[in-house]
């Protein structure tokens, strides 16, 4: 299963890609996303994983190697720490562990069995 389409990566970054380099793209991204969420990925994925997977993708695409500076002469050039190669922010991190169900609090231990799906409860005042 792809957590996103040749045509959508393209639209998004404006450029065409060779079908070896769109594989090295959707495994790097899906390898990282699968590896914070494990198989509770439906097909089709759920709400809000098809963003956070396009992200990646770009930004695979833009800083593959996760340089955080390079310089050249006298330009340097410095990355934001969420522009770094292959790895997910904090927001991405939260987004997919909410699109299936886990815990995106501030543990990282989650005892429940995969098949549990916690219930989501929003508090709002009365």
């Amino acid at each position: 299963m792809d957590l996103f389409s040749k045509t959508q990566l393209e639209a998004l970054t404006s450029r065409t890609f060779t079908p070896d380099e769109f594989d090295v793209i959707t495994t790097m991204t899906e390898d990282t996303i699968r590896g914070e969420v494990g198989d509770r990925i439906t097909d089709p994925p759920q709400p809000g994983i098809l963003s956070v997977a396009l992200t990646m993708a770009a930004r695979v695409l833009v800083n593959a190697a996760g340089v955080s500076s390079e310089q050249a002469g006298g330009m340097l050039i410095s990355y934001f720490a969420s522009q770094i190669g292959k790895t997910m922010t904090n927001d991405e991190r939260r987004q997919l562990r909410r699109a299936v169900g886990l815990a995106s609090g501030a543990s990282s231990l989650d005892i429940a069995p995969q098949e549990y799906a916690s219930p989501v409860c929003v508090w709002r005042p009365l």
